[in-house]
């Protein structure tokens, strides 16, 4: 080991100048064994850096190479493993945990021991030693003072922190010295003994001349000690005057020691003083009210703006007053307790005041109002409220303090104003209504009073007389649609009798101009309803200091409390409530003040439903517009929630009168003595469809009239063609294609998308019938000749060949030459002019289809005449037998029949 050591000395440490100090061989833990040096070094030029450096020897060579090295500062923990047993693995912490595994303990120890003297001696950081031996550790001294010869003992010994090492090497000027003194003597060499003794013979001359030196120096030695005795008595003389002035400085020092307690009991009381000040000054600052103050609590105008704000001010003031955080022990004080009771009388005696004041401007705004109500009985406006709110608002910060002083009067104050405000608003809302309910129906005044009777007592006045203008009662399709079906044929009337019966009046009172005239009313009333309610929703929020913004929305049952006079979730006088129940509190009161919005809103739209159901589509367009609006400013305000309560209604009034209308369409009878022609409840769709596109353009709900629209254009279907199957006097085919080609000429006309299959199964159908009415009837012009030629199809589907079925008996020339006679061209213009108005005859005329029907008709006959040639020409070849007319002769013949009706 120790001839390895010199090798790393020399060919690693020596050229970066630094020394060797221990050395261990090691290989990793838990690998392969793969061995290399651990080297503790110094640098041999300060300042000193240590290091711990890893040496492999090299795969190519036998010479040794550096491949890691670590500064000694960086190594946190040196682990042994095991302080008792011998055990060669240990681990060195630097910025990871290196696991080594020593060939023998021996030299785990003596790299851990030098790795020890070094951290004494160099490291201000401690490294801390785990699992070494404490004896191990206090022997390292001991076994470094062995390790090296007794003459070099003494010097080692000398300090704790010295590092005895077993190998030093000399630097550059020892080596200089040692070379100049060995050249001085040429056997230095061969002759180290007689070197030896002549350095001894040397050192002993130079300590003689020493000694000599020393000796010739006693004279300057004795005058010396006589300067020191002379400085002794110097000395002693100095000291007897620092004694006197000793016991004088003591009674100095007492009459000090005096003054300074003195100083400090001034200087303790002085404090004392100084914080009783600040004591007095802070419950005089903070718990003082100005006379001012208590004079504006006590008699302040609180109907006067500058008294209100005198008022405020004073009681802003009481409040700090009273909220005061006091110091420990200052409500022990007898004046403290004396000052809080006198503000607790104040603010009862203003509490008391300022509930009293506003009561009565309450009861005054009541009063101020009902004068105001006859100016709103004929035009169509509900009373601002603004004036009151704002004078009302001049008083919202007493509201707030009353909240957070005395909340017992706050509720109190809150139930009356919902009291007095509902009474009031419940006779303007009503008489709003009734001046609605006027203008819709056209009533007189005397009218208006027989509205405004009890409801069980009008209902049979309701049930027999009829309204003025358009308040005619129509449960079923509107009086326009049955005005176009009675303006369509007079001998439709008894067909639509039964839906003209169902109210008592003139269906020509109802058309576009009332429903425009109701609309108009309808959106008017809303944008009166809206306003009023945000504006009371604003009042409130701000004048009683509550939160807006709810997020959950209300319902008429969260107002049952209310009723009964008491807030639900509230708290104990005092105590204000948190944000959640402020929220419903604000519900709360808005659906008491304006409970009945929304009974006399479904009373409105009752009557408009009455009036004419077909109002329910205006009324859903219009609700759900003013919902959509409200629900955008606050989805759960009270606004909102009820225009949504009775959009519902609206809603269901909708698809009852689309139930009505498809119910009408199945209860419709037919005249069995007159032509069908347009069914009534085909041209109701028309008109409905029309009027729907005009209402829900740009509509938010469209989607509940494209429902709409697929149940009526189905009941359409269906009953079209029930009632064609039920027809006696007008031919099934007719029936069909003219109340589809109706149907398709209305869907191509408004193009609405969501009834697209729809207009392309109208259009087939439409098409379907007009080709089996054509075919159907011109079986009758030429009936003889198209039995004949029936038969001989007959024949040839038998399995006959063409040209012998003129062999046959019934089939031969002679027959066919006496069938065709029978139709010359005189007949076939009879048979077709018969043929035109036996069409005419089963046509209407609002479907204008007669020169369509007989334009196919012409070309159906061609069609024939063509086929009955070919099967002459294949049948008879050669018989030179040929019809009696040519196309150009039934050309001639359809367009002067035509032209002559």
């Amino acid at each position: 080991m120790t001839a390895i050591k010199h090798a790393l000395q020399r060919d690693i440490f020596t050229p970066n100048d630094e020394r060797l100090l221990s050395i261990v061989n090691v290989c990793k833990a838990g690998k392969k064994k793969k061995n290399c040096f651990l080297c503790a070094t110094v640098t041999t030029e300060r300042p000193v850096q240590v290091k711990v450096v890893k040496v492999k020897k090299s795969d190519k060579g036998d010479f040794y190479k550096r491949q890691i090295a670590w500064a000694l500062r960086d190594l946190a923990v040196v682990d042994a493993k095991d302080a008792i047993k011998e055990n060669p693995e240990f681990d060195l912490h630097f910025e990871k945990i290196y696991k080594w595994v020593a060939s023998s303990t021996a030299e785990k120890n003596a790299f851990i021991s030098c790795i020890w003297k070094l951290n004494q001696r160099y490291l201000r950081k401690k490294i801390d030693f785990v699992n070494v031996s404490s004896q191990l550790l206090e022997e390292l001294p001991k076994v470094a003072e062995e390790s090296v010869p007794s003459g070099e003992n003494q010097s080692v010994t000398g300090g704790d922190e010295e590092v005895v090492d077993e190998y030093q090497e000399l630097n550059a000027r020892e080596e200089q010295d040692i070379e100049i003194m060995m050249e001085g003597c040429e056997y230095a060499i061969s002759n180290a003994e007689a070197f030896a003794e002549k350095l001894s013979r040397e050192l002993q001359v130079l300590d003689g001349a020493n000694i000599q030196s020393i000796m010739a120096s006693e004279k300057q030695v004795n005058i010396l000690m006589k300067l020191l005795d002379e400085a002794l008595k110097e000395v002693d003389q100095i000291e007897l005057k620092l004694s006197s002035y000793e016991e004088m400085l003591q009674s100095v020092k007492e009459q000090m020691d005096q003054i300074s307690e003195s100083n400090h009991l001034i200087h303790l009381s002085n404090t004392n003083n100084v914080k009783l000040l600040s004591e007095i000054e802070f419950l005089v600052n903070h718990m003082d009210l100005a006379k001012g103050h208590i004079k504006a609590l006590q008699e302040g105008d609180l109907a006067s703006s500058r008294g209100i704000e005198a008022c405020t001010n004073a009681a802003d003031a009481l409040l700090q007053c009273m909220n005061v955080a006091l110091r420990p022990g200052h409500d022990m004080l007898l004046a403290v307790k004396q000052q809080q009771q006198r503000f607790s009388d104040l603010r009862e005696l203003f509490a008391r005041r300022l509930a009293s004041h506003l009561n009565n401007v309450f009861v005054q705004q009541g009063h101020d109002q009902s004068s105001t109500l006859a100016q709103h009985s004929v035009e169509l406006t509900l009373p601002n409220h603004h004036p009151f709110h704002r004078d009302l608002l001049r008083y919202a910060k007493l509201m707030e303090w009353l909240k957070s002083t005395d909340y017992g009067k706050y509720e109190g104050l809150t139930k009356n104003y919902m009291d007095y405000l509902s009474r009031l608003y419940e006779r303007e809302i009503k008489d709003f209504f009734e001046v609605a309910k006027i203008k819709m129906t056209g009533t007189t005044k005397e009218s208006k009073k027989f509205a405004t009777l009890p409801r069980k007592e009008s209902a049979v006045k309701q049930e027999t007389e009829s309204l003025h203008g358009s308040s005619g009662k129509l449960t079923g399709s509107t009086s326009s649609l049955n005005k176009l079906s009675v303006q369509s044929s007079g001998n439709r009337r008894s067909q639509s009798s039964s839906l003209l019966d169902m109210g008592n009046m003139s269906a020509s009172d109802l058309d576009v101009a009332d429903r425009t005239k109701f609309d108009k009313i309808f959106e008017q009333v809303l944008s009166e309803l809206e306003p009023l309610c945000l504006a009371e929703q604003d009042f409130i929020s701000k004048f009683f200091k509550l939160q807006q913004h709810q997020s959950m929305p209300g319902t008429m049952a969260e107002a049952e409390d209310l009723d009964g006079g008491t807030l639900s979730r509230q708290h104990n006088c005092g105590t204000p409530l948190p944000v959640s129940s402020e929220k419903d509190m604000i519900r709360q009161m808005m659906i008491k003040i304006f409970r009945c919005i929304e009974p006399e809103l479904n009373n409105l739209i009752a009557l408009g439903d009455k009036i004419d159901s077909f109002n329910s589509l205006y009324m859903l367009v219009k609700m759900s517009h003013h919902v959509w609006t409200a629900q955008n400013v606050d989805p759960a305000s009270f606004l909102s929630t009820t225009l949504g309560n009775v959009l519902v209604t609206v809603k269901r009034n909708f698809d009852k009168c689309i139930s009505n209308q498809i119910r009408q369409m199945e209860e419709v009878k037919i005249s069995k003595k007159s032509k069908v022609g347009i069914l009534p409840f085909v041209a109701e769709f028309e008109e409905f469809a029309g009027l729907a596109e005009s209402i829900f353009k740009n509509a938010e709900r469209r989607g509940d009239l494209d429902k709409a629209y697929t149940k009526l254009i189905r009941g359409v279907f269906v009953n079209v063609e029930k009632v064609a199957n039920e027809s006696q006097k007008t031919p099934r085919d007719v029936v069909m294609m003219e109340n589809f080609h109706h149907i398709f000429a209305t869907l191509s006309r408004l193009k609405i998308s969501c009834l697209e299959a729809e207009k392309k199964e109208a259009k087939q159908k439409y098409t379907d019938h007009l080709q089996s009415y054509v075919i159907y009837s011109l079986g009758q012009p030429l009936e003889k000749l198209n039995h004949f030629f029936e038969g001989v199809e007959a024949r040839v589907a038998q399995g006959i060949r063409e040209e012998e079925v003129s062999y046959q008996l019934a089939f031969n020339k002679q027959e066919l030459r006496k069938v065709i006679k029978e139709y010359p061209g005189k007949e076939v213009k009879k048979g077709l002019d018969n043929l035109y108005k036996k069409v005419d005859k089963h046509l209407c005329e609002e479907e204008n289809l007669l020169q369509v029907v007989w334009h196919s008709m012409q070309d159906e006959f061609i069609r024939q005449y063509k086929h009955f040639e070919g099967l002459i020409a294949r049948c008879y070849p050669g018989s030179g037998v040929t019809m009696e007319f040519t196309i150009q002769d039934i050309l001639d013949y359809c367009s002067s029949i035509a032209q002559s009706h």
